[in-house]
């Protein structure tokens, strides 16, 4: 072999070694821009958790199930996509074959309590039991327990971390504390207004934050509860172009980010707002987003970035 041959070689085998030393596993050299698309399966379960049972509002959310979950499903098998849906244990009781066909093309299932009831609604007992029942549902309709929660309202108790982390969940997505960053849940705070804000100890909980300007409801859903009226009813493609800035103000500012956004099936499973679905995902692709189920981008996470010490 020829002696100039075999220097570029060692040359080239010494480069390489460079490179892998310098980065040792290819996420903390490779921008990468992800996308969740989340769903709130409620069903029913919303409206009776309002005091709403009377039939029209339960056949409002009945949609859900009924009609706009197939249509969703057929959407991100045209575009090979994989979704997260949290699922209150009644929607998993009341329409197996729906939450089974979610299942059966691949989506995660994580929980969303039991009856649609926020767990600050709740003693520590009662949210431990409600925790417990939504997720036998959710392993009798999958196979597995829930790895991740999101809660109901979008609110958590003073106990709800430290019962996540005790009943095996790596993740919740209830708080708001980032755009496009993950990071680990605190647990524990003390909050006096009349003193500086003492901060709990960082937990083993990743939080995969969300925002009410990537949620579907505020944008569409007209709800009346009482004398309060959301009116709802905004333009598709002024939330689609949102959206869309959203994803780009992400790839503008960092190499690795997480967007979460946020639908109901009973929303967002309209004609229109289907239509929205599908030029997000057209559009996010063309731009390099990497779409993925929220339980994968949470181990993705955590392999990035460890646990820290007090946790």
């Amino acid at each position: 072999m020829d002696l100039r041959m075999i220097a570029n070689q060692r040359t080239v085998r010494s480069t390489v070694t460079a490179i892998i030393s310098a980065f040792p596993f290819p996420d903390a050299r490779m921008a990468k821009h992800i996308v969740c698309l989340t769903f709130d399966f409620d069903g029913i379960s919303g409206f009776v958790a309002r005091g709403s049972p009377s039939p029209s509002p339960v056949s409002r959310g009945e949609f859900g199930p009924r009609v706009a979950a197939p249509r969703l499903l057929a959407l991100f098998k045209k575009y090979r996509i994989k979704t997260s849906w949290y699922v209150p244990g009644h929607t998993i009781e009341s329409f197996p074959e729906a939450v089974k066909a979610v299942v059966d093309h691949g989506h995660e299932i994580g929980h969303h309590g039991w009856r649609h009831i926020s767990p600050v609604e709740f003693s520590r007992e009662e949210e431990e039991a409600e925790l417990i029942r939504g997720n036998e549902s959710i392993k009798r309709i999958s196979g597995e327990y829930a790895r991740g929660y999101r809660s109901p309202g979008w609110d958590l108790s003073p106990n709800s971390v430290e019962l996540f982390i005790k009943h095996g969940f790596t993740y919740d997505t209830s708080m708001m504390g980032d755009d496009y960053g993950m990071y680990y849940a605190r647990r524990g705070d003390v909050l006096d207004l009349h003193k500086p804000a003492q901060f709990g100890p960082t937990t083993s909980l990743v939080e995969l934050p969300i925002s009410w300007s990537t949620d579907d409801a505020p944008h569409f859903e007209y709800m009346r509860t009482g004398n309060a009226i959301r009116p709802g009813m905004a333009k598709a493609g002024d939330v689609l172009e949102n959206w869309i800035a959203d994803f780009d103000y992400m790839q503008k500012t960092t190499d690795w980010g997480v967007l979460t956004f946020t639908c109901h099936p009973f929303i967002s499973g309209r004609g229109h707002r289907i239509m929205l679905l599908e030029k997000l995902i057209q559009n996010l692709k063309a731009k390099g987003a990497v779409f993925q189920r929220a339980d994968r981008t949470v181990e993705e996470f955590r392999k990035r970035n460890k646990v820290p010490k007090a946790a």
